[in-house]
């Protein structure tokens, strides 16, 4: 029963941590649409702060770039090194650990290099 309790919290602390943000965003932008009707039907200019936060909420792609490449290049050979440390150092514990964690870490290794492979060949045509 005890085990049970404990991953009900953990599920219920992840969803709110996810939920209660999004809501609260949620109404926060409901609001800012209420003001924004409500100044349009009287006629009024709309406020350029206004705008300003409506438009600081939205959320557009990003645009690629070689540094982004570059960025994101890093950070998944950094996801790659880490499981192959991890695997180094469950090795001691369990003898057979080290390859798989080498295998599971190739993935993001591999990743890793075709994003600063394409950061490098985006680097040379300019």
């Amino acid at each position: 029963m005890i085990a049970v309790l404990i991953v009900f919290i953990i599920f219920a602390s992840l969803a709110s941590v996810i939920i209660f943000p999004l809501y609260f965003r949620s109404q926060e932008r409901q609001r800012m649409q209420e003001t924004l009707r409500a100044a349009i039907e009287r006629g009024e200019p709309i406020p350029a702060d206004l705008t300003t936060a409506m438009s600081r909420n939205a959320r557009l792609p990003p645009q690629p770039s070689p540094s982004r490449d570059l960025r994101t290049g890093l950070v998944w050979i950094g996801v790659a090194v880490g499981l192959a440390c991890m695997g180094w150092a469950i090795q001691y514990e369990e003898p057979d650990a080290l390859y798989p964690f080498l295998g599971f870490a190739a993935f993001p290794a591999f990743i890793g290099i075709a994003f600063i492979v394409m950061w490098a060949v985006a680097r040379e045509k300019k």
